[in-house]
């Protein structure tokens, strides 16, 4: 039988971010399942070429492709439509990565067999927030491939004593500062990996296994999970709950992201959620991360979906949905185009507006301080007057009491001599 051609797209190939090693992981797993995974992005780098090495073939040009692929696995909308306009006839399935990213919009066009979505997150943004009918829309959960990153063979220690920021998102700064007080004060080394630092991991499953406890998001924290590594879902300003036996389940579901950092970043809640560091109770987690969210499952089910997606007959939709489709998308992201275009055209403007704002801000700021100097030193002035006003205040009323007494002792002085001259 002729191997299945699954073209899978992606808004980049080249850093080693979330879904491009998603993408990187299943294709590696579809062509050890006997598939021929192609892949297709308009930037090409670092990815791409770890595509290559496994024999996948890689284009940023779909005119390349000489035959069409037998199912198109479409992520981020760009390239998707792309794919499904140079193919036509040919079905596609959407995998949706996240709830915030512009780039996960999922397109709508009617040979879009089904959408994907990789938590019960993004379900709601599909189903909620673009009108997905509930029909069309699945939930794989996010897996690990656990030939690649192997449980640790050391048990964790009863105390925690090596933690890692694993995150592309996060660099030194405020939040570290948080997280590296509260490791500090349970004798705790941190270190911090990832883009925003410069030092990202290109192989980091010769790495998780060396820390006790992980603070990661979406599949990285799956990934330190199956490691060995007690894990504390993070992102840039929240923090969630220590990932134990009792809450794994719940924390999956939302793929350790969005909905599951609620808390403010703080050093006080980090070290609490620290201080629910069990090793027994951490090795529990990564078996169960091992026995469910294996990367089989979920190929198992993207392959029925492929199957599906290929005995559906797709070629039964009608050209002028097809056109309006796409019409309804090019009006779309031309708006959206000129909306970004729009800003970076206005924006030299408005940060000159901005900043001399700031300018004025802190030149009145300036003016206030100088006048409250100025208050304060009339007020330093004052007060030796007001001392001096108290001082004459004392010494007038003394001058009156004086002056009242004296006049008392004058008339009385006078009655006496007048009594003398008269009254002998």
């Amino acid at each position: 039988m002729t191997p299945r051609k699954i073209l899978i797209t992606n808004n980049t190939l080249d850093l080693r971010a979330g879904s491009e090693m998603y993408a990187l992981d299943l294709a590696r797993e579809l062509r050890d399942r006997g598939f021929a995974p192609m892949a297709f992005s308009t930037v090409l780098g670092d990815v791409a070429a770890e595509l290559r090495l496994l024999t996948v073939p890689v284009t940023d040009d779909l005119r390349s492709m000489t035959l069409p692929p037998d199912v198109i696995h479409g992520q981020h909308h760009l390239e998707t439509m792309a794919a499904l306009e140079h193919f036509p006839g040919v079905p596609a399935i959407y995998l949706c990565h996240g709830w915030l990213p512009w780039e996960e919009i999922p397109p709508i066009h009617p040979r879009i067999f089904r959408y994907v979505a990789v938590d019960e997150t993004v379900r709601d943004r599909l189903l909620f927030e673009h009108g997905i009918s509930a029909g069309k829309v699945e939930v794989i959960l996010n897996f690990v491939d656990l030939d690649r990153f192997p449980q640790r063979q050391r048990p964790l220690p009863e105390r925690a004593g090596r933690a890692l920021v694993y995150s592309n998102d996060l660099a030194n700064g405020p939040v570290i500062d948080m997280i590296r007080a509260a490791c500090g004060q349970r004798g705790i080394s941190l270190d911090l990996r990832g883009f925003s630092t410069g030092s990202a991991l290109t192989d980091p499953e010769h790495f998780l296994g060396q820390y006790d406890i992980v603070f990661a998001r979406g599949r990285s924290a799956i990934e330190a999970l199956a490691a060995g590594a007690a894990v504390i879902p993070i992102t840039t300003e929240k923090f969630g709950p220590m990932v134990t036996v009792e809450n794994l389940d719940e924390l999956r579901t939302m793929n350790f992201g969005i909905r599951a950092v609620k808390e403010a970043m703080s050093a006080a809640g980090i070290l609490r959620e620290i201080d629910r560091y069990d090793a027994s109770d951490a090795t529990a987690v990564t078996g169960r991360v091992r026995s469910v969210a294996g990367i089989d499952a979920a190929v198992d089910a993207l392959g029925r979906l492929y199957e599906e997606a290929i005995v559906w007959d797709s070629g039964k939709v009608e050209v002028a949905s097809e056109r309006a489709a796409v019409a309804g998308y090019l009006q779309w992201i031309a708006g959206a185009l000129k909306g970004r275009v729009i800003g970076m055209t206005y924006a030299p403007a408005l940060r000159r507006r901005v900043d001399a704002l700031a300018n004025e801000v802190e030149r009145l700021e300036a003016e206030r301080r100088s006048l409250s100097d100025e208050v304060e030193a009339l007020r330093s002035s004052v007060a030796p007057l007001e001392n001096e006003k108290a001082t004459l205040q004392a010494l007038l009323a003394k001058a009156e009491s004086e002056n009242r007494d004296w006049q008392r002792s004058v008339r009385g002085r006078a009655i006496t001599l007048v009594r003398k001259l008269f009254w002998r």
